[in-house]
């Protein structure tokens, strides 16, 4: 396996978002910009690592509405009480807990309807580490939106370079 230096930082920092956890409080900022693996794709669309409460607030004042999640709910950053604080904030939360070592196409079916029938909103779409988020992301602009696969590839070699598990998800061809 080629060492890439990407994936090696999200991999670290997923590593320190666990001891904030464990530690039970954050060092990072309630600010955008501060967020685990904080990506903008659109000014519609935004991706990240787990966010804390605070920086879920910040990501309500940024004006996000729907906040979707592919983490499943117990990954050892997660936010325990996610959905609530989230409704607490006046946003929508989906959840689709997407399985790290098998991502399914019913799943990326799913964030695609999502995306579609929200998409006169702003957007938060995180999971652990980004890694999920930013192959789904890349495969929606990519086989749906029809954007120029350099450009998306920029974006998600920026969080990691895809696995062989995550290389096959993307190649797979989507049905329209």
């Amino acid at each position: 396996m080629k060492f890439d230096l990407r994936t090696f930082k999200t991999v670290l920092r997923y590593g320190l978002t666990r001891i904030e956890k464990l530690a039970g409080f954050s060092l990072r900022a309630s600010q955008l910009e501060a967020i685990y693996n904080y990506l903008p794709i659109s000014t519609q669309l935004a991706t990240s690592g787990q966010p804390t409460s605070n920086q879920f607030s910040a990501i309500q004042r940024a004006g996000y509405s729907t906040i979707i999640n592919l983490a499943p709910a117990k990954v050892g950053n997660s936010l325990p009480n996610e959905a609530a604080v989230i409704a607490n904030l006046g946003m929508d939360y989906i959840n689709i807990p997407v399985d790290f070592s098998n991502p399914r196409q019913q799943d990326f079916e799913k964030f695609v309807s999502l995306l579609q029938s929200h998409s006169n909103e702003k957007i938060w779409v995180h999971c652990a580490a980004n890694m999920r988020v930013s192959c789904f992301i890349f495969k929606y602009r990519t086989a749906i939106l029809g954007e120029v696969h350099s450009y998306a590839e920029a974006d998600l070699r920026k969080i990691w370079q895809p696995n062989a598990v995550w290389k096959r998800f993307i190649a797979k061809p989507v049905s329209h």
